[in-house]
């Protein structure tokens, strides 16, 4: 199909102006995400090194090079941004933790592939700091509003992904019986623990958290 075009200088003369501006506009839009991301990823990392309270368009565009009239263009307030970053950190531990896992059977195969991911995840690691959420959780714990709910909320998923291997692993008969809530809130623990303790300097803190968890998952007797 041709070009929707607008006719100029008499007749047989077309500009196609519409798709002209189109292309700019595309251009735009392109340009916004690209800085969108490169801020967001920028945050994330400030935000598990210092905390989401440390996170302000000031900083942004002192560590970026961007404009900090540009920045706050397109997250309008610093809660904003926050919000944004909580869900660009959540994209990025899906990608990096739980989407490769879902290769593995369910059951104790994809909880402990998902704990593998997690182990990469805590130690190379994907943000400057570490764990991004055990970063911040505490930080909002006591203050309630949307940055504390996005938090818990994405608590509560990986809680969630947790919990539904480990009736799996029940159901199956691969592990024994257990409290499956009680178990979700020890691993969960367990690994926020080991990625201070890796921060901190610890070497084997992972390690440690995974020889625990695996007392956990008990076969049948």
């Amino acid at each position: 199909m041709e070009p929707v075009t607008s006719r100029s200088n008499g007749p047989g003369s077309y500009a196609p102006l519409p798709l002209k501006q189109a292309e700019v506009t595309d251009k735009r839009l392109l340009r916004g995400a690209r800085t969108r991301k490169i801020v967001l990823r920028q945050a994330v990392d400030v935000a598990s090194l210092d905390g989401l309270g440390s996170v302000s368009f000031g900083r942004l565009a002192l560590d970026t090079g961007l404009s900090k009239a540009g920045i706050q263009a397109l997250f309008k307030t610093k809660e904003i941004l926050q919000l944004a970053a909580v869900e660009f950190a959540r994209g990025l531990f899906i990608d990096a933790v739980i989407r490769p896992a879902k290769s593995a059977p369910h059951g104790t195969e994809r909880l402990r592939a998902l704990l593998d991911h997690w182990t990469v995840y805590a130690e190379t690691p994907l943000f400057a700091g570490g764990c991004f959420r055990a970063a911040n959780l505490a930080e909002f714990d006591s203050r309630p509003g949307p940055v504390r709910d996005a938090l818990f909320r994405d608590q509560q998923e990986w809680r969630e992904v947790i919990a539904a291997e480990l009736f799996c692993a029940v159901n199956a008969g691969e592990i024994a019986e257990l409290d499956v809530e009680l178990a979700v809130f020890q691993i969960d623990a367990l690994l926020c623990a080991a990625n201070t303790a890796h921060q901190a300097g610890d070497a084997d803190a992972v390690g440690k958290a995974r020889r625990i968890i695996e007392g956990l998952l008990v076969a049948p007797r």
